[in-house]
């Protein structure tokens, strides 16, 4: 596991925000920061969602935002990441919203469904800092997952099964990993 999927989407980052007539800048410090406070307070997690598929996927893909699974929300060390900068922005049932310094939104989630994917996650040297990122088999299964799930919107549904084949084309391997309601999800898809 290597940091270049990471660097090729910071590339990605400050061009997108070069597009929009902003100020370029990436999610490089915050994802720096935030595995810094996360890891100085002893907090266990695992960064999920598109940043982990940057360093996953082979193919160049951006984001938005950095998603990281917690094992409870009360385990966010909030002194810490208000005191390097961070800004809650809203607490849910199961997520809790943050925006860095430079205004990157951070979402924190204790899906209790993550808590085997955050023991295995990998680590992942990004200059100075050790990040843990989610291991592939389980964002595999996160993604389809997700991919499954009626509650969320059509659009992102589609995105995450998209995620979810990228990977698969990439990683043939990876297909024994499925289970049989997953590969029938998948062979629902239009070919």
């Amino acid at each position: 596991m290597t940091a270049r999927g990471l660097e090729v989407g910071f590339l990605l980052d400050r061009r997108w925000h070069v597009l929009l007539g902003e100020m370029e800048h990436s999610k490089r410090s915050a994802l720096l920061s935030l595995g810094q406070v996360l890891a100085a307070a002893g907090t266990p997690y695992a960064i999920i969602g598109g940043v982990a598929l940057q360093v996953h996927q082979a193919e160049p893909r951006t984001t938005l935002d950095i998603d990281l699974a917690v094992t409870s929300l009360h385990a966010i060390p909030s002194a810490e990441l208000r005191a390097a900068g961070f800004t809650p922005r809203g607490r849910f049932s199961h997520s809790e919203n943050w925006l860095s310094p430079d205004g990157t939104p951070v979402q924190f989630t204790d899906d209790p469904a993550l808590a085997p994917a955050i023991e295995r996650a990998r680590e992942l040297e990004l200059g100075p800092v050790r990040l843990r990122v989610i291991d592939v088999v389980d964002l595999l299964h996160e993604k389809l997952r997700a991919g499954s799930d009626p509650a969320h919107r059509r659009s992102k549904r589609l995105q995450d099964l998209a995620d979810v084949q990228a990977l698969l084309e990439q990683r043939p391997g990876l297909q024994a990993q499925l289970t049989e309601a997953e590969r029938m999800l998948l062979d629902r898809l239009p070919r």
